[in-house]
């Protein structure tokens, strides 16, 4: 038996993914599963881009606004949750799409991850705490005594790393490297076909702009303000693009002027790391163009019959 269609549709920000997931998931009873770390987020709506009402109506929509604004959701509970949303998308028969630009939640998702131990903050805030009172190297050190080999891969400044090796060590009584042996856990089940957007650069920074604009014009400013209000610095998307600026320019630490700026600039650089990012990822069919194009969504259309 033929396993079902999985569609993934990638890209950098501002590439018309919502767009084409739309069209596809009309024309095969599809469902949408989100893919992009911040709109998975609650509360948080001008500056994540989220597919709007009308968007949602076209199809119904997974893992949007279900994390709490203060909370942290792992790659690896981001890949057991779609996994159960792609089940249940097999069992009624649709069309799942996997739709987003986090390009590491999506690879975890697909290709699975080392069976690592679960996150533990409490042991993580004390090896932040070692950081701010003995500097990286500290962890290197203590790194290199558990596990020698993962020590040498990761390098001296690369905090997050060195947290997650030592807790994985601490955790499971391994080495990491140890782990990284017993491989990973791929999906399964499904046909999975790639589909990559990779619009005209100078066209994609244009739309980036507007963007940017728009989100400014609609009230991201007040919506952090009342985000910051509600939840002060705890609320881990403050962080994100447009918030960040938003953030300074609260601070008054910039000008609205230059927070839009910067927020563009933000934006271009992130669609960059992205497009490095999903050019490593093998069997992507590219589309040169945006997903809003009538031409870019045929071809999409066709790939998936072909498939």
């Amino acid at each position: 038996m033929v396993d079902p269609l999985l569609v993934v549709v990638l890209g950098p920000t501002g590439s018309g993914k919502t767009a084409l997931s739309l069209a596809l998931a009309e024309r095969f009873h599809g469902e949408v599963v989100n893919c992009d770390s911040v709109a998975m987020y609650r509360e948080f709506e001008i500056g994540t881009a989220k597919p709007n009402a009308s968007a949602r109506a076209r199809a119904p929509h997974h893992l949007l606004d279900f994390v709490d604004p203060t909370s942290y959701i792992t790659a690896g509970e981001y890949a057991r949750l779609a996994r159960e949303a792609l089940a249940e998308i097999k069992s009624r028969q649709n069309l799942p799409i996997v739709v987003g630009g986090t390009g590491l939640y999506l690879r975890t998702l697909l290709d699975g991850l080392f069976p690592g131990p679960q996150r533990s903050e409490d042991l993580r805030e004390r090896l932040r705490r070692r950081v701010e009172q003995n500097g990286a190297d500290h962890l290197h050190r203590i790194l290199r005594r558990l596990d020698p080999a993962a020590a040498a891969k990761i390098h001296a400044n690369d905090i997050p790393k060195l947290i997650r090796a030592i807790e994985v060590c601490l955790a499971s009584r391994q080495k990491m490297t140890e782990m990284w042996k017993q491989g990973r856990d791929p999906l399964t089940g499904f046909r999975i076909l790639r589909l990559g957007l990779n619009p005209d650069r100078d066209q994609l920074y244009i739309r980036i702009h507007q963007r940017a604009e728009r989100m400014f014009e609609s009230g991201l400013l007040e919506e952090t303000r009342q985000l910051l209000a509600k939840y002060g610095n705890a609320a881990r998307p403050l962080t994100s693009l447009g918030y960040k600026q938003s953030m300074q320019l609260l601070r008054g630490e910039i000008n609205a002027r230059t927070a839009l700026q910067m927020a563009q600039q933000a934006h271009r650089n992130y669609a960059k790391r992205q497009m490095t990012w999903f050019r490593r990822e093998p069997e992507v069919i590219w589309l040169e163009g945006f997903g809003d194009d009538s031409a870019i969504q045929q071809r999409a259309t066709a790939l998936a019959v072909e498939t």
